[in-house]
């Protein structure tokens, strides 16, 4: 960009000997370095449209571009370039720092070079576009200008085509709708016209003060490198995104923004906002006053038809670029039709990205071959004419079925690189000669450059956009583990940003068939019907080749069903009972008839399954997008093994885990009881906290609640022998004691892997006179409370040394009686040492809250319990938790 001064003096006057009144100028230098030529050109493109001189600014644009170019490329030097304004004309100065460097003015400009050489072409430029132009020297700089006549019109002349026949002339569509939306400065909507409420579904009342951006799903595609807020700070912004309507759904459309001032004087931007699959341009307003018809000249000469095939949209906007070329193109040589493709980056293929004329939603993006047959015609590489396609099936594949008979083609070429082809056709034949292709070829010479450059800059934006996508991906797919989410994430990141559906197939095992696991598509309403069609059909074969191939398959199935189907529907076919009507056949036929690909999902050498994206009727994929469905696919593919590999090892885990759970609590006649228990860490169910009931004999009961030292795995194989082996022993008839010391021995007797357990051991009794007699052992394990019903708690066993730390022990057992009402707690460390910073629970908060539980169930006093403990801090419990409550209810009274 301009490394000086840029300044803008509207007004100054100055006279000047070599032009008119001088009424404004610009003024910017340029570093020697190869983006300050389009750093110029955007210089010349802005001062001109702001002078409001749009007719003349495709000349002025390419002029500079090419003297610019002299002077920093060639010259290598700075590049001075300053724009005068007049009332009837604008004058442009290109000067750069080599003198030396003399320009052959006393030679034809015929001999100065072709218009295929690197050089030389500044001057015949300026020859052939400009109304005067010349060369001046100093001692310190050599100067280039040229001067431009403003074109003289009437008021409202834009442009104008060819006469057509009525029968030519296209049909408007009644449900066309061009929303205008304006905006503030802070990005609020002022005005929502009548066509936004129609399009959109929201009441101007609804959507007036609100921003822009809580309507707007940014960006529609991958490859906008603009955010909302930046391209409504633009002068001139045009492109794709989405609005989100008010049922909810994505409206793709194509927005036209300029900047403007309100009568206050404070900027806004005026949006236009049609469907993407149509176009609406603003105009900026023309600043300078109208010409008076009278003044007019009675007959004038028309414009070189190849001066407007330069730059009429931003240099960046490709597609733009593109269109406005094939519609000059069939103009000029007064076409029915007109195309232009670009090349693949290995030459191989033509890809059709503009067309007119054409059905080119059908076109769009498919795929010839640049050297199509034998023979000079046969190939992209040379200008061609064909004066009866009939004659010569084949020669041009893209026309097949479109009705046209004639067709001149000349390729578009940067420094000897094939890098397109332009095409324009007619219905009638006989309608091209060599004289066209010469007329033709001319004007893709002139629009390579432009075309080429604005393709690699929509290629380095869809590259920055690439990469982007593929990290948040990245992601998304490493921000989890299940294997459902996982296939929903690789769906919902392809539609609608890189096709129009899609399907996931997974393969369990090698000896296993491909199955279909998740289908989506853009249209919610035609998922079922896809997923049906899908079903029905063979899926693709697991091919381990990386890179899309083409499946034919669904399309060729849904236009099958939709044939029978209508057959049906005119009497046509055999009888039978449709299973769907003719609609939702008719739609899912349309849903998959473009282009389908299948890429496989190949984790560790394996082809684990296959991703299928799809396009609607005659769509075809970009190449970029295949190269960016394939990265994903590997992303996915690890991603979803890895998602595998875990649900298995989970699965497995947990099937383990709750084997060392008890299976179920007995009902024990006269006794309530209700436990809770949470294992710490993530998939944990088991850790090294424990509980069980069991029965012993008749009327005899054992109950445990343990806590071995730790958590997680280890803890928990503890867990299993402790519990295990307190049932085997209690129902082998020895008591509390024994069963305790046996265990004790058993814990020693695992070496390095034994871990010390805290148990609280007991054997219930219910007695016919309601009460419940216990025996307990608690063995370095939080003592039991007791809760009375007069609100009384107090410790119902006394401590005794916990279990896996000495070989001898002498452990004793005690008798107590639950009489009706009472409430007997038994918690592991885990509820009592609950932390919130320096704050610990403790005994004695647990018996401030079990104070509260006076009445209540043994299920309810479990939950308050556990509310508390729970309240107590924000942070999620860091150790395992146990909860077991008893209560002898009161007996009835009648």
């Amino acid at each position: 960009m301009g490394s000086g001064n840029v300044y803008v003096d509207g007004s100054d006057t100055e006279t000047r000997t070599r032009s008119a009144v001088i009424t404004a100028r610009a003024a910017a230098t340029f570093e020697p370095v190869g983006r300050s030529v389009a750093g110029a050109r955007a210089f010349v493109r802005d001062t001109l449209q702001g002078w409001g001189y749009t007719d003349i600014i495709d000349d002025a644009v390419v002029l500079t571009s090419e003297l610019v170019t002299n002077a920093v490329v060639h010259a290598g030097t700075k590049a001075d370039v300053l724009c005068l304004r007049s009332e009837d004309a604008v004058r442009i100065e290109v000067a750069d720092r080599y003198p030396e460097r003399e320009i052959p003015l006393q030679q034809s400009l015929r001999t100065l070079g072709s218009p295929d050489r690197e050089g030389g072409r500044g001057l015949q430029l300026c020859a052939a576009l400009a109304s005067r132009w010349g060369v001046e020297y100093t001692p310190t700089q050599k100067q280039v200008w040229f001067r431009l006549d403003l074109p003289e019109r009437p008021v409202g002349a834009r442009t104008a085509g060819p006469l057509l026949p009525v029968d030519l002339l296209p049909v408007a569509d009644p449900r066309v709708h061009v929303a205008v939306v304006q905006i503030d400065r802070d990005g609020a909507i002022t005005a929502w016209s009548d066509s936004a409420e129609s399009l959109f579904g929201y009441e101007s009342e609804k959507v007036l003060g609100r921003q822009l951006t809580d309507f707007a799903a940014w960006p529609h595609t991958p490859g906008t490198g603009t955010g909302i807020v930046e391209a409504l700070q633009l002068s001139r912004w045009e492109g794709s995104y989405g609005i989100r309507g008010a049922d909810g759904r994505v409206i793709p459309v194509y927005a036209s923004h300029l900047r403007v001032r309100d009568p206050e004087g404070d900027p806004s931007t005026v949006c236009l906002l049609v469907r993407d699959t149509e176009r609406a341009v603003l105009q900026s307003p023309h600043r300078g006053p109208a010409p008076d018809a009278a003044t007019l000249p009675a007959s004038g000469t028309s414009a070189d038809p190849f001066e407007t095939f330069i730059g009429s949209p931003a240099p960046d906007d490709l597609d733009g670029l593109l269109q406005r070329t094939v519609e000059r193109a069939r103009d000029m040589l007064d076409g029915d039709a007109a195309f232009l493709l670009l090349a693949t980056d290995d030459e191989t293929e033509l890809e059709v990205r503009a067309s007119t004329g054409l059905p080119s939603a059908r076109q769009r993006f498919a795929r010839v071959q640049v050297e199509a047959g034998t023979g000079r015609y046969g190939s992209a590489r040379m200008p061609a004419v064909h004066e009866d396609l009939t004659v010569a099936p084949g020669a041009a594949p893209l026309l097949d079925g479109t009705g046209m008979r004639s067709v001149v083609t000349v390729p578009l070429k940067v420094e000897g690189r094939l890098t397109g082809s332009l095409g324009v056709a007619a219905e009638a034949p006989g309608r091209y000669s060599n004289e066209e292709a010469l007329r033709l070829q001319f004007a893709a010479d002139r629009i390579a450059l432009n075309v080429e450059s604005a393709r690699l800059s929509e290629l380095e934006r869809l590259r920055r956009g690439s990469l982007s996508f593929l990290v948040e991906a990245s992601d998304l797919l490493a921000g989890t583990l299940d294997r459902d989410q996982t296939l929903a994430l690789m769906a919902q990141m392809t539609v609608p940003t890189l096709a129009t559906w899609c399907a996931v197939y997974t393969i369990a095992d090698q000896s296993s068939e491909p199955y279909l696991s998740y289908v989506l598509h853009e249209d919610e309403d035609r998922i079922d019907g896809l997923k049906a069609l899908l079903q029905r059909i063979d899926p693709p074969d697991p091919v381990p080749t990386p890179g899309a191939r083409v499946w034919n398959a669904p399309s060729e199935a849904a236009h099958r069903a939709a044939l029978r189907t209508s057959m049906r529907s005119l009497g046509l076919g055999e009888p039978t009972r449709l299973a769907a009507g003719i609609g939702t056949t008719l739609a899912t036929a349309s849903a998959v008839g473009g282009e389908t690909v299948v890429l496989p999902l190949v984790a560790r050498n394996r082809v684990i399954g296959m991703l299928t994206l799809g396009k609607p009727s005659e769509e075809h994929f970009r190449q970029e997008i295949l190269e960016l469905a394939e990265d994903l696919s590997r992303r996915a593919a690890l991603a979803l093994d890895n998602a595998r590999l875990y649900s298995e090892r989970m699965a497995i885990s947990q099937s383990l885990q709750r084997s060392l759970l008890p299976p179920g609590l007995p009902q024990i006649p006269g006794v309530e009881v209700e436990v809770i228990y949470r294992a710490a860490g993530e998939g944990n169910e088991v850790g090294g906290d424990f509980y069980d009931l069991f029965p012993i004999r008749d009327g005899a009961y054992g109950f445990a609640i343990g806590d071995v030292c730790g958590t997680g795995p280890e803890a928990a194989a503890v867990t299993g022998l402790a519990r295990h082996a307190l049932r085997l022993l209690a129902r082998e008839g020895f008591g509390g004691p024994a069963v305790l010391e046996r265990l004790n021995a058993a814990i020693l007797d695992e070496g390095a892997r034994s871990r010390f357990l805290t148990l609280l051991y007991g054997e219930l009794w219910p007695q016919e006179d309601g009460s419940a007699v216990l025996k307990l052992v608690c063995a370095g394990h939080p003592l039991p409370l007791r809760l009375r019903q007069d609100g009384t708690v107090e410790p119902f066993a006394e401590p005794q040394p916990l279990l896996g730390v000495m070989e001898d022990l002498e452990l004793y057992e005690q008798t107590m009686t639950l009489e009706p009402g009472d409430v007997l707690l038994c918690v592991t460390d885990g509820v009592t040492e609950r932390r919130e910073g320096t704050r610990m629970l403790g005994d004695d908060g647990l018996m401030d809250v079990l104070t509260t539980c006076t009445g209540l169930t043994a299920g309810a006093v479990a939950s308050r319990v556990m509310r508390a403990v729970e309240r107590f801090a924000t942070d999620a419990p860091s150790d395992d938790m146990a909860i077991l409550a008893m209560r002898v209810p009161e007996p009835h009274k009648d």
